[in-house]
């Protein structure tokens, strides 16, 4: 006759995966689909929040590029505008209409000329930035979106 074996627990009793005596604590059975549930809700949570940062995350970097070609858009009204001398980067100029899709970049602000004006209306002042495009430095002055409509970004440069 063949011995039976148990396999029955012969460690400490603290250690006990299942209650040994009636004074055990009690051990409940795992529910599984409430564990499920609530890791589910969990992986949810933190995947749209980890969307919602990446969705901020594009429209700020959308927001740039948009601001950049508009940078470049202005920049190349303004290099197709009359200018008489060499700009210096950093420097402050001043942007001017002097007839319908005309201008003139000049040194000289709108309160310093003269009687002799060259130009129709100022528009904006504009400064040189280091990668040879311009900022324009008070937007309120001048609205440029609808003249920037009117002119297409260069792309071929």
């Amino acid at each position: 006759m063949e011995k039976e074996t148990h396999n029955y627990y012969q460690g400490e009793a603290k250690f006990s995966p299942v209650p040994l005596t009636v004074s055990s604590p009690v051990i409940k059975p795992i529910d599984k689909n409430k564990l499920q549930a609530n890791a589910v809700e969990a992986m949810h949570m933190q995947a749209h929040q980890q969307i919602d940062l990446l969705r901020k995350q594009a429209e700020l970097i959308m927001q740039q590029v948009k601001e950049i070609e508009e940078r470049l858009k202005i920049s190349e009204l303004i290099y197709k505008a009359d200018m008489r001398f060499k700009p210096v980067v950093g420097q402050i100029y001043y942007l001017y209409e002097k007839e319908e899709n005309k201008f003139l970049v000049s040194m000289i602000a709108p309160n310093e000329w003269g009687r002799s004006k060259s130009f129709t209306r100022y528009l904006s002042t504009v400064r040189l930035l280091s990668d040879s495009t311009w900022d324009i430095l008070d937007k309120t002055s001048f609205n440029f979106d609808e003249l920037l409509l009117t002119k297409p970004l260069n792309r071929d440069v």
